[in-house]
């Protein structure tokens, strides 16, 4: 199922040296995680009483919970959506849309009407840019990656897969430092009246730099190549499950840890430690941000590594190492002292990591060029969406064990077990060839 038509690639025609596309690409994808990652920490505390104060403490931090798990509802929509076009119009043109989406719509959150101020209106119209964020994101991950690798030869693409995953760390830093300092800043009362918007509205000129660094990213010359042989499938999202169903199946769950085991601590972990454990805020996004300006050494060298041994098989390490300390560590983190809270940020952070970094390289080598972006982005949206619900589920087993140390440990445990087979069977499958005319490799396992 190919096509004839042709977008316009002409950005294309100036060569870029992969690592320039690789960097630009990560900050493009840091200023969308920025986006995304505040309303992360904004939940924790502020959207229960802020907009569904009627509900109750425990009923509003439920529907809070529930208000990050929409957005991830979505996100399997905007990635057939943005996969469609980035399969049939490119990489860097999609990547333009979604970035702008979430600018505006996180923007436009700082502009919302409380419950106090206009009734259940600012809480709807909270849900719907919420919906319109998980659009957004559902088609990011998958451009990023791919405008990466797609410039990379295939020696080094594992790292430069690697290298947009840190647009999620840097995402994450710059929110809780944002938090941070808005805490030191103003007072509490202040903070929950009007402070708590300056941190969405720095979203719109965030947008303008990051556009303008997407503007800098010239097309792929894989998607080129695929123009050029007349490639394009006409419905992507189809050929997909009808060509590689097990692929998607391995690419689903090898996202699962790495995406999950930041909803469960840069999310669960901030209101639990908090309402349970005695943490201060503060402390909570301190620890945080330690953890994530490590992962700034960490993912590289696990891109590095993941170059001489596989991706597959760093993510299968990862996994491992996740799963064999996620006991010990919530074990630890009820004693309740900071240095602890650190080090468990810390450890807690590095194994899933390995299965984070290495995932963008895993995903690539398992479908073919021509339907890839829609591939990409649906089995990490599907997998987002799953994990989505981690902080909510997370939650209800704490209120139904009585917040026994060992209910976080559950979920991450599970995420890590379904990762670990996923990557091991990926190491048992052949990477796919980059373009079809390479007809002796066309051939790889379905």
């Amino acid at each position: 199922m190919s096509s004839t038509a042709t977008p316009d690639t002409s950005p294309a025609d100036t060569t870029v040296p992969a690592r320039r596309v690789a960097w630009a690409s990560m900050v493009g994808t840091s200023l969308e995680s920025f986006d995304f990652y505040l309303f992360a920490y904004f939940s924790a505390f502020f959207v229960g009483p802020l907009f569904f104060d009627p509900l109750g403490r425990i009923g509003a931090t439920s529907v809070a919970f529930l208000t990050i798990a929409i957005a991830f509802v979505v996100r399997p929509i905007g990635a057939i959506i943005f996969g469609y076009m980035g399969d049939r119009l490119g990489r860097r043109t999609t990547l333009l849309w979604t970035v702008g989406i979430m600018g505006v719509a996180t923007g436009l959150i700082g502009l919302l009407p409380t419950y106090a101020q206009a009734g259940w209106l600012g809480a709807v119209l909270l849900i719907l840019l919420r919906i319109v964020q998980g659009l957004s994101l559902g088609g990011e991950w998958g451009g990023s990656i791919l405008i990466a690798t797609e410039h990379s030869g295939p020696v080094k693409r594992a790292f430069y897969a690697a290298i947009p995953q840190l647009g999620s760390p840097v995402g994450s830093i710059l929110s809780a430092a944002v938090f941070i300092v808005m805490t030191i800043v103003l007072p509490a009362e202040q903070l929950a009246e009007w402070g708590w918007r300056i941190p969405f509205l720095l979203a719109l000129p965030l947008l303008a730099v990051s556009l303008y660094l997407r503007l800098t990213i010239t097309e792929t010359p894989v998607f080129q190549g695929v123009v050029a042989e007349g490639r394009r499938d006409r419905i992507p999202f189809v050929t997909m499950f009808a060509r590689r169903p097990a692929a998607m199946a391995i690419a689903i769950g090898a996202a699962l840890l790495g995406i999950g085991s930041y909803s469960l601590m840069n999310t669960y972990t901030v209101n639990y430690g908090v309402e349970q454990l005695g943490f201060s805020f503060q402390d909570l996004l301190i620890a945080t941000t330690v953890g994530g300006l490590l992962q700034l050494v960490t993912i590289p060298l696990f891109g590095a590594w993941a170059s001489r041994i596989g991706s597959a098989k760093v993510v299968l390490w990862g996994a491992l190492g996740t799963l064999l300390i996620t006991f010990p560590m919530y074990f630890l983190l009820q004693f309740a002292t900071f240095p602890i809270l650190v080090a468990t940020m810390i450890i807690g952070g590095i194994l899933p990591t390995m299965a984070w970094a290495a995932l963008g390289g895993l995903m690539n080598d398992l479908f073919p060029d021509n339907f890839r972006y829609s591939a990409l982005s649906f089995a990490y949206a599907l997998a987002a969406t799953i994990s989505g619900f981690v902080p909510y589920v997370t939650f209800e087993l704490g209120t139904a064990t009585g917040f026994a140390w060992w209910h976080p440990g559950v979920i991450l445990a599970i995420m890590s077990a379904v990762t670990l087979v996923s990557a091991w069977l990926a190491t048992r499958r052949r990477p796919e060839p980059e373009l079809a005319s390479a007809p002796e490799t066309a051939s790889a396992a379905v």
